[in-house]
């Protein structure tokens, strides 16, 4: 379901973008209110993973996988410890609207906005994005990039047509009355878990 992660690294600039930004990105990030976790090893990403599930009391969770994901065993680790985990397009329709945690992948950060971009070509990221009150994704943390129009630069080599969103924090709305409520429309929290460790193994 998650394809764009596997071929958009081609066009990734590397001579502008990279975990260098990574401190920029964070302080945005955190300043919109998300959650944000960097982790040297995949190992380390499962476990910060598993202390969320923990501390939001998890029974059932919806998981569009990357392969960041695959490689930290997250799926496997979530059902060791008792979690309901439905990963099937079907699966997921049915069950994220009473899932306490949607988790997914997103190709890069963007350090101008501390916001996360996600092809949501598959209607299933879409739920896991939006349904769920707690929306976790896994990011590489070497994948940043300075700017927004960059990011479109990066978009436009790789994308012609469907889904794509920017998620900058938890859902917050300030319609009513002009009073910023959060997770009216969607996730009321929202972490990011970067990783610096590579899939395949060592680091970008």
């Amino acid at each position: 379901m998650h394809t764009f992660t596997e071929t958009w690294q081609r066009s990734f600039p590397t001579a502008t973008s990279g975990s260098h930004l990574f401190a920029e990105f964070e302080e945005r990030a955190r300043a919109a209110a998300a959650e944000v976790f960097r982790c040297a090893t995949l190992t380390e990403a499962r476990e910060a993973l598993l202390r969320l599930v923990e501390g939001a009391g998890v029974t059932k969770a919806v998981v569009v996988e990357s392969p960041l994901q695959l490689a930290a065993g997250v799926t496997e680790a979530l059902r060791a410890r008792g979690v309901e985990v439905y990963t099937a397009p079907a699966e997921i329709a049915e069950h994220a609207p009473t899932a306490d945690i949607g988790i997914s992948g997103v190709e890069f950060g963007v350090a101008e906005t501390g916001s996360v971009f996600q092809e949501g070509y598959a209607i299933a990221t879409r739920l896991v994005t939006i349904l769920p009150p707690l929306h976790v994704v896994f990011l590489p943390s070497a994948n940043i990039v300075p700017d927004v129009p960059q990011a479109f630069e990066i978009i436009a080599k790789n994308f012609d047509r469907g889904y794509l969103g920017f998620i900058t924090g938890p859902s917050r709305t300030g319609d009513i009355e002009r009073v910023l409520t959060i997770g009216v429309h969607g996730p009321g929290r929202f972490a990011i878990i970067a990783c610096d460790e590579a899939p395949q193994g060592g680091t970008r």
